[in-house]
Parts: C-alpha cells; structure tokens; sequence
C-alpha cells in the first residue's frame, strides 16, 4: 500500500484503537481514559487534515478490498468525503471534552466512551466510503454503536427511546439494503461518481431505477428524520446531553444527510436525475419537513425536544439545497449547512446540557433569569439560536442566504417563502427563550442546584460550547475567506461541474 492508503486505514484506527483500549479499562483509570480519548481526537483531526491538503492539491486518497467478486470494500477520499470528516473530527474532540466533564463521577464511563470512539470510527468511515455497498456497511454498524449511548441512563424511558431508535434504523436499514442490492443488480458496482450510472440504465429501467431512488432515500431519510420517518428522534433526548449533541451535529442525523448528498450527487448522478424527474419529489419532503418541525418545535416545553424538532427542521435544508441541483447556489447552501448546522446545534445541545447539569433546569418555563446565574452559557446559546434563525453574521446567515439565492434563481419563489416562513417560525420558538433567560425575572430557586465552584458550570462543560459559539460567528464573518466551510464547499461544488 502506498502512503494514501495507509492514512485512510490510520484515520479509522486513530479512534477504533482506543475504543477497543477503553472498554478493557476499568472504571478508577479516569486519568488513562482521557488520555486515550483525547490523543486519538487530536491525531485523527491532524491525519483529516493532511488528507484535506492532499485533497485540495490534487491527490488521490483510494483502497479497495474484495469481499466477494463483483463485490468490494472502497475507501476513498474525495473533497466531499473531506468536508463530512472535518466536521466530524472537530466536533467529535470538542464533544469529547464535553463528555468526560459532563459524565464525572458517572458509572459505566469505559462502557459508555468504548462505544463512542467506535461511534466516531463508524462515522468517518460513512465519510470516507467510496461506493454504496461501503456505505451500507458503516450505515448499519452506526445503529449499533449508537443504541448503548442512547440507552446509557438505563431508565425506563431511555429504553423505551433506545427500542424505538432501533425499530426506526433497523426498519429503514432493511430497505436500504434492498434497495442497494436491487440497484446493484441492475447497474453493476456502484462506486460514488460524479456522473452517476451510465444514461442508457434509464432507457432500459426507468420505473424501477425511479423506485430504487425513493426506497434509497425513505433508507437513509429514517436518520436525516425527514417526516414521517422522524418519530425517533425526539424520544431519544432521554440521553445524555453528549450523546444528544451527537446524534444531532456529528453522526446520525448528519450521516443520513449525508447519505441523501451522496445518493444524489454519486449514486444517480445530476444528468440521471434530470431524466428521471425525481427531484421535485424531494423539494417537496423536505419543504414538508422544514415547516412541520418548525411548527412542532413551538409545541415543546421541553427544551431538549424543542431543539430536537428544531433538527428535523434544519437538517432538512440540506435535502432542499441539494434537491435544486440546476442551481449551484442552492446546492452550496445546502452543503455548507451540513457544517453550520452542526456548529449551530451542538453549541445548543452543550449549552441545554450545562443548564440541567449546573441547575436541573430542564423545561423551557423554567428559565426565567437564567442568564444572570449562567451569563456564558447563555451568551454562546444565544449565538446558536441567532445562527438558527439566521441573523447575520451567524453561519445561519450565510446558509439561508445561498439557498434563497438558489430559489430566486431557480424561479422558485414558493422555496423562497418556505426558508422565509421557517425563519419565522425559528425566531418564534427560539426568542421567547431568549427573552426569559435574559429579561424574566427568577421564580424561585432552580430546580436542582449544584456547587460548581469558580465558574457558573465545570470548565469542562463551559468551554466547548463558547468555542462552537465563537466559530458560528467568525465561519460567518470570514465566509470568503478561502479557509472558511464556504470556500471548501465552493471548491466541491466546482468539482461536479455544476
């Protein structure tokens, strides 16, 4: 193998490695354990971000194992595989940090961080997969590294959540796999191209490869939680606050994204698509689920599953950008959302876990002067709820602006009315918290107060979220900058032609 190679197999080791040394670890081993997660963070950010050099000067990142003949295992690093194993790295040490503060003094940590290195492995590998059966492979194993997390309380509640998690991901699965044997069957080997299959598929197809593109995305919908297939996850904000900023900004929603880009962009291919008039099917599932989770989210007293619906409306700007592939600029709003959406709701997610943590405070009613007892976590908060919205300079901003470029352009003014709706609808559900926890004046004592000595909350717990916060702004005011998501999206969107 040549260099190239061997990254690839060491990016996935850099996190696969620890995981296996976690679980032996026992629990006292606080001190190894950290070290573990944090070195195998910090190297697998430096081994991306060679990658993404290598990328951007031209270099090809490729290895192929056959399983079976007709049948192979491919790992390959693309621009678009780059921008999916960035965010995931970054946000997975930030996230790391979060956790080992968050969980101190919890039982089952080696339990609980085993399954989150391999969590992380399995991702970057649904990043780095170069055809569809690779794809399928890491898609599958994502369920199983995700349900102990979910479940790790081991309350009733968190079962139940951790039941239907698996009933949603095991059943959309299952069609996945159909739908991936069935194409294969009929195209060949699906390795991601940036043409897609050959035209004369469709000549000979047309139905079926029609019905393989539907079964392909209600398969990978389950996790992106495009409505009806969301039912899931609001039930599994019964986890911990790491493993919420988890399925939410780094793995299993965002893998379904994801798998939704791919599909579009290298299974069919922009040309196919065309022919075969799919698209207009997925604008209109996800314009659905934009303003369906919006309008749920204002239901919520509970401020984790008011983010959660909030997701279910967010990630869904990415299928809308991406659907409207005649026109580059709705195409780089939606793919530059699959980072600032990220950065967005993991500052959330970290800051609903400081409140709970630090105060018990759990519900949105009871936020009232919350941001005098807990004024920077309630600053960075503010700042991803903004960014929701999409005040400038946030990243928010900055997505919403291309893809409604990308409507007017497209002649779509109904689209335009849609992201224009949900911003309302996110000022509507996000502002009245703001106005509490800054306005409002405290209604007794918090439900479940704890010493957190010389800051508002654990540094540990602080921190990261007034990192991500700082990103949502600096992403967004140094936007044209050539280091910034939006100049690697720009560079991916030319890749393709589009």
């Amino acid at each position: 193998m040549n260099w190239g190679q061997w990254l690839l197999v060491a990016v996935l080791l850099s996190s696969f490695i620890p995981g296996i040394i976690i679980f032996a670890l026992p629990e006292k081993k606080h001190r190894l354990r950290t070290i573990l997660n944090l070195c195998g963070s910090i190297i697998k950010i430096s081994l991306i971000t060679i990658m993404v050099i290598g990328i951007y000067y031209g270099y090809s990142f490729e290895i192929r194992l056959e399983i079976i003949p007709g049948v192979e295992l491919l790992l390959n690093g693309d621009p678009l595989s780059a921008l999916f194993a960035t965010l995931s790295s970054v946000l997975w040490l930030l996230t790391t940090v979060y956790a080992i503060g968050y969980l101190e003094g919890s039982p089952n940590r080696s339990h609980f961080f085993g399954y989150f290195s391999l969590c992380v492995t399995v991702t970057i590998g649904i990043a780095l997969a170069g055809n569809l059966v690779t794809f399928l492979l890491f898609y599958e194993m994502l369920t199983l590294t995700t349900y102990p997390l979910i479940i790790h309380r081991g309350t009733d509640k968190a079962l139940l959540a951790g039941r239907n998690y698996l009933i949603y991901a095991l059943g959309g699965g299952a069609v996945f796999l159909f739908a991936v044997l069935w194409l294969q069957t009929i195209v060949g080997p699906t390795d991601f191209s940036i043409t897609g299959f050959s035209p004369s598929f469709i000549d000979a197809h047309p139905t079926t490869l029609s019905l393989i593109f539907v079964l392909l995305i209600i398969g990978v919908g389950v996790k992106a939680a495009l409505v009806p297939l969301h039912g899931w996850l609001p039930q599994a904000m019964v986890a911990p606050a790491p493993v919420s900023a988890l399925l939410h900004a780094v793995a299993v929603v965002k893998a379904g994204a994801f798998g939704i880009i791919r599909i579009v962009l290298d299974v069919y291919g922009v040309n196919n698509l065309k022919l075969l008039g799919l698209l207009p099917l997925l604008t209109a599932v996800a314009s659905i689920t934009i303003l369906y989770g919006s309008i749920r989210a204002l239901q919520q007293d509970d401020l984790k599953r008011r983010l959660a619906f909030s997701t279910i409306s967010q990630v869904s700007y990415i299928a809308l950008g991406i659907s409207l592939i005649d026109q580059p600029l709705a195409v780089i709003g939606g793919l530059v959302h699959l980072v600032h959406q990220g950065l967005m709701k993991i500052t959330l997610f970290f800051c609903a876990g400081n409140l709970a943590e630090t105060l018990g405070i759990h519900r949105i009613s009871e936020m009232n002067g919350v941001a005098r007892r807990m004024p920077w976590t309630m600053i960075a908060f503010s700042v991803g709820a903004f960014g929701m919205i999409g005040i400038p300079p946030t990243v928010g901003f900055i997505s919403k602006w291309y893809l409604g470029l990308g409507g007017i352009a497209d002649g779509n003014w109904w689209m335009v009315a849609v992201l224009a709706i949900s911003s309302l609808l996110n000022g509507w559900y996000f502002l009245p918290i703001l106005t509490r926890a800054w306005f409002e004046e405290q209604q007794g004592p918090w439900p479940q107060e704890q010493y957190s000595g010389r800051f508002e909350t654990r540094l540990m717990l602080l921190v990261p979220p007034l990192i991500t916060a700082t990103i949502v702004l600096l992403a967004g005011v140094v936007a044209n900058a050539n280091i910034s998501p939006l100049a690697w999206v720009r560079f991916i969107v030319r890749e393709y032609g589009l």
